[in-house]
């Protein structure tokens, strides 16, 4: 019990998870899976907002949709264009995780949306931050905008955009070194925003057309850390899965809510299992294992993007997954993994006894619990090495 007592952290929806701390202190076990299930169902409802705004032609529409995993042509995608597209601030949600919305904001300065009154048109209060993006030297429209969600004590991050653009024109050049050349691009961008009473700014250099290089794995760690927990949680498994990095910490965040899962899987005395001595929510690992799925980007769509993206055929990406869960993910599947777990042997029974907590006398609850428990680590461990592998495949290509 003291084990997980330990893996609460009071800074994610604080008064659920006081509540959960109380409940397991006094050993209402009941009580408890309640509000962790309550928890789990408010983590799965929380909405994010992102506002992308700029100067017409800085590249906020084909930003939107890279942010989102997507390209101009897929269904969903935000209109882009060599003229101003967007005329009325308009959300796009992300195609996997309908709760993350990416806002495509009329361009600053245009007639209908001037400066002083951009933030009230767009109703900037339902925005968790902001992104603004320039193709060039951020100018006066874009720093009257951040000098106005600042007083508003609101996030917003400097995007420098179309930096594939400056490195083709660059690489024409003798002598040409990449890394002087992009931080001769970042000093000056951060430069022409300091003269203008914007101390210390934070400039990010990101191609929309290759979001793996440059500054996005920086850019969206930033974000990540600067966010309340129940929404840094919306943003790492929307992100598309396009580095090591962001591949690790979907991993841990993942790994984070596993007891969770299991110990309402245990206290809730599960769905029993045909064959098997003990029982388990066959529901609970099936939703799961499905959001690992879709969170690592191991679908077709998700494997055809990165295969085109990374200019590699889409079936030597699918060679390297070994996980019998990249086939189909269902309850007969699930079911027959746990069977399969169970025939392995005593090592599979002494690894669930060991990860048993006290819970009150039940024997039942306890097994539930570790087999839970078990698989989900399993299975996590199964899809993050795949998107480990893809990853390493498609870099190794390039």
């Amino acid at each position: 019990m003291n084990t997980i007592l330990e893996n609460i952290d009071d800074t994610e929806l604080p008064a659920l998870k006081r509540e959960i701390k109380e409940a397991l202190k006094n050993n209402s076990l009941t009580t408890a899976a309640f509000k962790i299930q309550e928890y789990l169902e408010e983590i799965n409802n929380v909405e994010l907002n992102i506002a992308v705004t700029g100067e017409t032609g800085s590249g906020k529409s084909t930003f939107v949709n890279a942010f989102r995993g997507m390209k101009y042509n897929d269904e969903g995608a935000a209109p882009t264009g060599v003229v101003e597209t967007t005329i009325e601030a308009k959300a796009y949600p992300h195609p996997k995780y309908p709760n993350m919305n990416v806002w495509d904001l009329p361009g600053i300065g245009t007639a209908n949306f001037k400066p002083e009154e951009y933030l009230q048109k767009v109703e900037f209060d339902r925005f968790d931050f902001f992104i603004i993006v320039s193709s060039e030297r951020f100018r006066a429209n874009d720093i009257t905008l951040a000098k106005e969600i600042q007083k508003m004590k609101k996030k917003f991050y400097f995007v420098r955009s179309k930096i594939d653009n400056d490195m083709k024109a660059e690489g024409r050049k003798v002598m040409f070194d990449q890394d002087k050349t992009l931080e001769t691009i970042r000093q000056y961008c951060i430069k022409g925003l300091e003269d203008q009473g914007l101390g210390s700014p934070k400039v990010f250099l990101i191609s929309s057309f290759d979001l793996g290089h440059y500054d996005f794995n920086d850019f969206e760690e930033t974000i990540e850390k600067e966010l309340p927990d129940h929404k840094r949680h919306v943003l790492l498994l929307s992100i598309p899965n396009i580095t090591l990095k962001i591949n690790q910490r979907k991993k841990e965040a993942f790994k984070a809510n596993i007891w969770r899962l299991a110990f309402v899987s245990g206290v809730v005395a599960a769905i029993p299992i045909p064959g098997l001595s003990f029982a388990v929510d066959v529901s609970i690992l099936v939703i799961e294992i499905k959001k690992y799925y879709n969170a690592f980007g191991l679908d077709d769509k998700s494997l055809q993007s990165l295969a085109n993206r990374m200019n590699v055929p889409v079936e030597e990406l699918k060679a390297v997954l070994k996980s019998p869960l990249n086939k189909e993910i269902n309850k007969d599947v699930v079911v027959k993994l746990l069977q399969s777990a169970v025939l392995a042997g005593v090592t599979v029974v002494e690894y669930l006894f060991s990860n048993i907590p006290i819970v009150g006398s039940l024997a039942a609850a306890g097994i539930s619990f570790g087999t839970t428990e078990y698989m989900l680590r399993k299975c996590l461990n199964e899809l993050a090495d795949d998107a480990h592998n893809v990853l390493m495949k498609a870099l190794v290509n390039e």
